[in-house]
């Protein structure tokens, strides 16, 4: 839905409000008119409700309003001296309309010092949960997101089972666009396994549906810093089809941006850049991109064996390989998926390795599943290019040989209509020879570079599906470790992502931070009790 659209429901919203709510303004002693203004209007609500003048931001921010509309509701009833669970039902109940009901019919009266704190330990608990979550939610969407990593297509710099903080303030946080949604979850909801957002994702019906109209369009607040090059990114699968990531994919099934799957992988090039990969290196430019000093290229080797299977646990922790070997038959010839050149030239000498070879793709094989899937590119995973990454403001010549490399970009992320007529390109029903670009494109790719899926399988990804970037591992888990001294990888706590140098742990200065604040309020309440 159009911005300008929104305004107008806002304003809807505003003269219904103040319609259902004028005279218990007067009855506080307020003005009639002062419940018709936009904005003004809930800032004079927060004072006769005796709530919070920040509260007014809330009931504005998407998402975190779902849960304080029905709070105001309910606080505006009690204000006129309805406590009672029938008037909090109704509140509830009629979206809000029960104000109408006080509003022209009932005989209240403004209480102007009521008592805030709750009557009963049931409500104490419901108020604390509620605004427990609003607390958590604002921070969830606005500033920082947990995340756990899956997958290891960055292994070496982050591991299966690292569980991160996401900072969605460095590159600015993306305003929700996803209206009507449960708070702190992403696409389904947990135990459930229900979808956690209203939206029809019907492909023939997405644009004309009203739920789906509710939604916001694209909106980032202002970030301190740009992507740069080798950023780890946390961003939405631009080719997501599916309800969660452990399901069928299924092209009839569309999800919204900020509902599609994170992902994790490494920014190598960005808007503006020519990227080449050739034998599994990348170069932008021209050059060879370097990767910071924490990050390890791996790849994948063929490793034949002197007398049969390895020991998995013992050789993942005397050579740091965890992407575990697959066997043939017999056991005498194994696939590793990522092995790291450090780690590699250890490998060599176990005295069960016959031989080793790194498994690659030749120049100029057609790999189906790489982008931009089309005959008339010869690429694969490790020759690749060269491509051009789209920069907003940008123009490209545009003809049926490049049309394979933009099209998605053109069509779905931009949302132009395309169409071929014989041998001329039709942009929104006019011939078009060149495009210009509206939007910033990125390159994302992971350092396991025959075992991850990246890029090179669907293409660019735009800014807009950008979640935010990973600044700190505050626990991480070893699911193939044996016991508790092994399953926690105690060095990664509370260690930060990016930085040079080995990654440092900051958990024992958090417990002796943690205690001192214990301490400190343990004193505080003791002084207290004594005054």
């Amino acid at each position: 839905m159009a911005l300008l659209h929104w305004l107008i429901i806002i304003l809807i919203i505003q003269v219904i409000h103040g319609l259902g709510t004028w005279k218990l303004y007067i009855k506080a002693g307020r003005q009639a008119w002062e419940a018709f203004v936009p904005v003004y209007n809930a800032v004079i609500l927060m004072k006769i409700i005796n709530r919070p003048w920040y509260w007014t931001i809330l009931l504005f921010l998407p998402i975190v309003n779902l849960i304080m509309f029905p709070v105001v509701w309910v606080e505006t009833a009690r204000s006129f001296g309805k406590n009672s669970t029938t008037d909090t039902v109704l509140a509830l109940f009629t979206l809000g309309f029960y104000n109408y009901y006080l509003n022209y019919i009932a005989d209240v009266k403004y209480i102007e010092d009521r008592s805030l704190q709750p009557k009963t330990t049931l409500g104490d608990w419901v108020s604390s949960i509620l605004f427990a979550i609003v607390a958590a939610t604002v921070v969830h969407t606005y500033a920082i997101q947990p995340y756990t990593i899956p997958t290891s297509s960055l292994e070496k710099s982050l591991l299966v089972g690292d569980f991160l903080f996401v900072s969605k303030f460095h590159y600015g946080a993306r305003v929700p666009m996803t209206t009507v949604a449960a708070p702190m979850v992403h696409d389904t909801i947990p135990i459930l396994n229900k979808k956690s957002y209203l939206y029809d994702d019907n492909v023939e019906k997405r644009n004309t549906s009203f739920i789906n109209k509710l939604s916001l369009p694209y909106l980032r607040l202002p970030g301190f810093q740009n992507i740069a090059q080798n950023d780890i990114v946390v961003f939405n699968w631009p080719v997501d089809t599916l309800y969660n990531m452990y399901k069928a994919a299924d092209r009839n099934y569309y999800k919204p941006v900020d509902k599609k799957t994170n992902y994790v992988k490494r920014a190598v090039a960005l808007p503006g850049d020519s990227l080449e990969i050739r034998n599994g290196f990348v170069f932008i430019n021209g050059k060879q991109n370097v990767l910071p000093d924490r990050a390890k290229l791996q790849f994948s080797y063929r490793v034949e064996t002197k007398n049969g299977l390895f020991n998995n646990y013992n050789l993942s922790k005397r050579y740091n390989i965890t992407d575990f070997p697959q066997y043939n038959q017999d056991y005498s010839m194994s696939y590793f998926p990522g092995i790291s050149d450090e780690n590699l030239a250890r490998f060599k000498n176990h005295p069960n390795v016959k031989s080793v070879e790194r498994l690659n793709r030749e120049e100029g094989e057609r790999e189906a599943s790489v982008f931009p899937h089309d005959s008339n590119y010869n690429w694969n995973n490790d020759w690749f290019g060269p491509l051009y990454i789209p920069q907003a403001g940008a123009t490209v010549d545009l003809n049926l040989d490049v049309l394979p490399l933009y099209r998605r970009a053109i069509t779905e992320y931009e949302n132009n209509k395309l169409q071929i007529k014989g041998n001329q390109i039709l942009i929104n029903g006019k011939v078009a020879t060149n495009y210009t670009f509206q939007k910033d494109y990125y390159w994302l790719m992971g350092d396991n570079r025959h075992n991850s899926l990246d890029a090179r399988s669907w293409g660019f990804v735009p800014f807009d599906h950008v979640v935010g970037k990973p600044v700190f591992i505050w626990m991480s888990w070893n699911a193939n470790g044996q016991g508790i001294k092994e399953k926690i990888r105690w060095e990664r706590l509370f260690t930060t992502v990016h930085g040079s140098g080995e990654p440092v742990s900051y958990f024992i200065p958090f417990l002796v931070l943690l205690a001192a604040w214990f301490g400190f309020n343990k004193w505080r309440m003791h002084k207290k009790e004594n005054a």
